[in-house]
């Protein structure tokens, strides 16, 4: 009898995919160390200039405006400046030597930032050999505003992270340097300085960071915003319109069909091709108002309620002229031509668009004076809506708009085969102008 064992195996690559979380985090750090200050450390990276449209430059001269664009690499040239005249005052030895170890770091932060760090980093060591003045340790007194001039401005030109592992090296250095390296039992140093300076001017420049990434994601949302509340009104008003326009055909397709169908018992003994014909009539009646809703009314919300009342009509414009004039504005009527009736859809949008063009004159021009024309022309219908500009003694101030409204009166105008126009007046105030189209009853029946 022989006995079997079987041996449960890992695969190969499993058990070394397994890591302790402080192996990962140490990856990671690693890795982010890499990406920020040493993949494309050298970089070609030349800063900027300001642009024209700031808050101060826009404000300045033309010409003295044109040479504030360069005024971040002005202050750089200053800062290398300082730290040569610092360097030169302090350094009592090879001063041709020290003075560009700490001058082309500063420099060098306008065309290569990451590299600038590291040139200052390698510089530290050597001014401080070079120069034969040892009362600075691990930094000189050249090198120590070198060093700080060169992490705000890295700091400015990359990302919070860079920051923070620029911090974390120069700390390091100031560690391995105070271990016992150099003369610090002599001269004591001033790597706390350094640190507590430095860690104070990157959390500042971190924070302008974050509030300035938070500000232009702000306004990135509120483009956002605006475009989609545009978007969503006009929307809405091709949606209401929609609506209005399923209730008026709607109902006329159903007075179409009902007389259809009641049009024979009219007749005494009809002969069977006026019952067909007439049949027919009902039936494409009815098809065509089945299609209509099924088209039509999926643009009505689940919560949309049909309105008890008939749509208004020119007929109701008083009422809407008294109701204007109770919230203050000053409003007349004027009507051309030989009053008719016109079809539904252009009386429910002329009353629409008077309706729109009137609080329009309400919100933006509160205390002017508006007049509506309406002209029963031939073949048409015009509208003509004016007002004044708003007195200087109005206590109400315009509340502004988004131009909805007019969009709105151009989809109506659009969806009758109008014209519309619509600008200010030499005198400081606005007009509608408005012309819908109306079939002659010869050219209807025909």
């Amino acid at each position: 009898m022989t006995e079997t064992t079987h041996l449960q195996t890992t695969p190969p690559g499993d058990g070394a995919k397994q890591h302790s979380p402080e192996y990962r985090v140490a990856v990671d750090s690693l890795r982010g160390l890499r990406q920020d200050l040493i993949h494309d450390a050298f970089a070609y990276r030349p800063l900027p200039r300001r642009s024209t449209e700031g808050r101060i430059i826009r404000r300045l001269p033309g010409r003295l405006r044109k040479y504030a664009t360069w005024t971040p690499h002005a202050l750089i040239a200053v800062a290398a400046l300082i730290t040569l005249l610092i360097t030169g005052a302090s350094t009592g030895g090879l001063v041709l030597l020290v003075c560009p170890l700490t001058v082309i770091p500063v420099l060098l932060t306008m065309i290569r930032p990451v590299g600038a760090f590291w040139a200052s980093m390698v510089s530290t060591p050597l001014a401080v050999m070079l120069g034969s003045d040892w009362g600075g340790w691990p930094w000189a007194a050249g090198s120590f505003v070198c060093h700080l001039t060169v992490l705000t401005v890295v700091a400015i030109r990359t990302r919070p992270r860079t920051a923070g592992w620029m911090w974390a090296l120069t700390a390091l250095y100031a560690l391995v340097a105070d271990s016992g390296i150099g003369p610090t039992y002599l001269y004591g140093t001033n790597s706390a300085p350094m640190l507590i300076l430095s860690a104070m001017i990157l959390l500042c420049v971190t924070v302008w960071h974050v509030r300035r990434d938070a500000v232009q994601e702000v306004t990135a949302q509120q483009t956002v915003t605006a475009h989609e509340r545009s978007r969503r009104t006009l929307l809405e008003e091709r949606t209401t319109i929609a609506r209005e326009l399923h209730d008026v055909v709607a109902h006329h397709m159903s007075v179409v069909a009902i007389q259809a169908e009641a049009a024979p018992y009219r007749v005494e003994n009809p002969p069977p091709e006026l019952e067909k014909a007439f049949a027919t009539i009902r039936e494409n009646a009815v098809a065509a108002l089945t299609e209509l809703r099924r088209v039509l009314g999926v643009v009505r919300a689940e919560d949309y309620e049909v309105p008890d009342a008939p749509q208004p009509t020119l007929a109701d414009l008083d009422g809407l002229l008294a109701n204007v004039r109770e919230a203050g504005l000053t409003a007349e009527k004027v009507v051309t031509g030989a009053v008719r009736e016109l079809p539904q859809g252009v009386e429910l949008s002329a009353y629409r668009i008077v309706q729109e063009a009137l609080s329009n004159t309400l919100r933006h021009a509160p205390g002017a004076t508006a007049r509506v024309e309406i002209g029963y022309v031939l073949g048409g219908l015009g509208l003509r809506i004016v007002n004044g500009p708003p007195p200087n003694t109005s206590l109400i101030k315009p509340s502004p708009g988004a131009g909805h409204g007019i969009t709105g009166m151009r989809e109506r105008v659009s969806m009758l085969n109008g014209e519309m126009t619509a600008g200010g007046t030499d005198d400081g105030g606005y007009e509608v102008a408005v012309y819908l189209p109306v079939a002659l009853p010869d050219e209807g029946d025909a």
